[in-house]
């Protein structure tokens, strides 16, 4: 696929409310090989508008990627990751949990909730970069994804 849907950049949906990982996130992704299109929201409810097209998310496009926090404020990641696995056309965006939290009980959970993978991120900012671009060539690069959403 070399990074491209299409012709089109890859678009990247990043649910995050820490502004230093969202920083971190971009300075990654802007620094990785794959051409892509970063959306960022704040919390579970912006999210599921975004991926729902209401409000100032009107006519944009869902994304191919969905990298999501468990805490947020508003609503969860668990609350947005249930929402986005039971809705016939979101559930085959691949969602990638990046979160802090190391509790066993988060990663069950969030793999019973159909999760693609888990991710807990490093204090280290090295890591962490690499990390992000790490997702960013594994999800665009190695796996093939569906071109079609139901």
């Amino acid at each position: 696929m070399s990074g491209m849907r299409q012709g089109n950049p890859i678009t990247i949906l990043l649910v995050e409310d820490n502004p230093g990982d969202v920083r971190l996130t971009q300075e990654a992704l802007r620094d990785a090989r794959v051409h892509n299109q970063l959306h960022t929201v704040k919390d579970g409810v912006e999210a599921l508008a975004f991926l729902r097209r209401e409000g100032p998310y009107q006519g944009l496009p869902l994304p191919d990627l969905i990298l999501l926090d468990l805490n947020l404020p508003r609503k969860d990641g668990r609350e947005v990751l249930a929402a986005i696995k039971a809705d016939a056309g979101l559930r085959r965006i691949p969602v990638v949990i990046l979160t802090t939290s190391q509790d066993e009980r988060d990663v069950g959970a969030a793999y019973d909730l159909h999760a693609n993978c888990y991710i807990v991120k490093p204090v280290d900012l090295e890591q962490f970069i690499q990390i992000v671009k790490s997702i960013e060539g594994f999800w665009f690069e190695i796996v093939t994804l569906p071109q079609e959403r139901i």
